[in-house]
């Protein structure tokens, strides 16, 4: 259906023929933005986002400052509008205005080509800044220093559909892409770390480096606390072991599969197998056991999963140092299979974020877009944490591996308790963010009026109340 700025043909499908045209009115799509930008501003955090980057434009020439830029591109990812180009239609919204720290009666925001001049503008001091701002970030959301911090390692496939720089084939995801490392804290969900890098790197280059770094500005803010990394088998490497004992950091990695390992589980696998025939019952055995590969300096504690079902047999190993892993291997290995939540984290930074619209020509450009889309989903992280209702005082105890229909269950169930609490960005952008408003301004105030049969007002309030108490 096209919208005219003139009277259209009329739609008859009513008993009132329809007319549609466009409105003089300040009008927007996106209200539900208004207390997310409140928000932002008691925590101070695209401010505090935007002293991260140099400015080298002589400011008696400056129309469109960075924070605004910022702001404007932030938000739009927020709202569903990762494109630049987007920005060409959004400059005159009265919303995207007011977040971005305009009246909406003010000059329209930065259009397409700026923001393009703004993006490939950014140096590689800019982006180690930024690195310096998320850590800062994520240590002032804290209210209290933490005795034990438990962090996940992610590589994370960027497929690219150009010629950007550094843009590379990979042979194991058949694809052109970035290939970024992500590092979350499972504590809170925060991204902590990200690293934009090119798509042929083995996916643990640069993970030592970065965590080297992590722990250094946690142990100068909170010296005495514990940290605990966990990564795939990705990361289970001999250069990952050695950063983590060097720093005396606990650690569990996968451990790809080999003919010692699986010599070594071949019993284990037997006994899984055989109770599997007798009562046609799934079976998970654990074992554990010490073990030393060639380039390793010492021996160390392996855990192996071997199941048998229906599908037929599966076997994995995990190496770790976690006290207690000798005696209890199905603890073990079932608290490192719950960094899947860390990775539904990135899921939504990929997915929901579009944090893979990496699509400037220059990779520096392309990494503070990947920072971009980080901080967005932390500021959205924040948001669920701000509205989050308060789980029941008593819940039944239930084990951290539950079989795959109860994990649903459980999961909906605190989704229908919590819709934006639990919220992914699509529940975000329906719920709260998609809401359309009449902007009025005067001289001593801006009304945003929200329509009174809108059926999400309710959680409008609710973020609006929750926000408020934020510091």
């Amino acid at each position: 259906m096209t919208i005219h700025p003139a009277p259209a043909a009329p739609l008859t499908f009513s008993s009132l023929p329809i007319t549609v045209t466009t409105s003089s009115a300040l009008l927007s799509s996106d209200a539900g933005l208004l207390p997310i930008r409140q928000l932002d501003e008691q925590l101070g955090f695209t401010a505090q986002l935007a002293t991260a980057l140099d400015d080298p434009r002589d400011p008696r020439l400056v129309a469109h400052t960075g924070l605004e830029m910022l702001r404007a591109r932030l938000y739009g990812i927020l709202a569903g509008y990762e494109d630049q180009n987007d920005h060409d239609a959004l400059r005159a919204d009265a919303v995207f205005k007011l977040v971005a720290g305009r009246l909406p009666t003010d000059a329209d925001l930065a259009s397409q080509p700026t923001l393009s001049r703004w993006e490939n503008s950014v140096a590689i001091a800019s982006l180690k800044r930024l690195r310096d701002v998320l850590v800062d970030q994520f240590v002032a959301s804290f209210a209290e220093p933490p005795r034990h911090l438990l962090f996940d390692l992610d590589a994370v496939d960027d497929p690219a559909h150009g010629r950007q720089q550094l843009v590379l084939f990979h042979g194991y995801y058949g694809q052109y892409q970035y290939f970024p490392l992500v590092l979350t804290c499972a504590d809170n969900d925060l991204i902590v770390v990200v690293s934009l890098r090119p798509g042929t790197v083995h996916a643990a280059l640069g993970a030592d480096d970065d965590l080297e770094y992590l722990v250094g500005r946690l142990r100068a803010a909170w010296p005495g606390v514990q940290i605990e990394v966990r990564g795939d088998a990705g990361f289970g490497v001999p250069w990952m072991y050695d950063v983590c004992e060097r720093l005396g950091l606990t650690y569990t990695f996968g451990l790809s599969s080999n003919r010692v390992l699986q010599e070594r589980s071949e019993g284990l696998l037997a006994r899984a197998v055989a109770q599997y025939g007798e009562g046609r019952q799934p079976q998970r055995l654990f074992d554990q056991f010490l073990y030393q590969a060639g380039p390793w300096p010492h021996a160390r504690q392996v855990v192996v999963k071997a199941e048998a079902n229906a599908q037929g047999t599966n076997r994995r190993f995990i190496v770790t140092n976690r006290r207690g892993a000798a005696l209890y291997p199905e603890a073990t290995y079932d608290e490192y299979i719950q960094r899947g939540e860390s990775e539904n984290r990135n899921k939504e930074l990929k997915r929901g974020l579009a944090g893979d619209r990496l699509s400037d020509h220059r990779f520096c450009a392309n990494y503070f877009r990947l920072y971009l889309h980080s901080a967005a989903l932390n500021l959205l992280v924040r948001l669920r944490q701000a509205v989050a209702v308060p789980a029941p005082a008593v819940e039944e105890a239930r084990p951290a591996a539950a079989p795959g229909p109860a994990k649903r269950q459980r999961h909906n169930a605190r989704r229908r308790r919590d819709p934006l609490g639990e919220g992914q960005p699509g529940t975000w952008r329906l719920l709260l963010i998609k809401v359309a408003a009449e902007v009025v301004v005067s001289c001593r105030r801006v009304v945003v009026r929200l329509s009174s049969t809108w059926p999400y007002r309710e959680y409008y309030r609710q973020v609006c109340q929750a926000v408020q108490g934020v510091t």
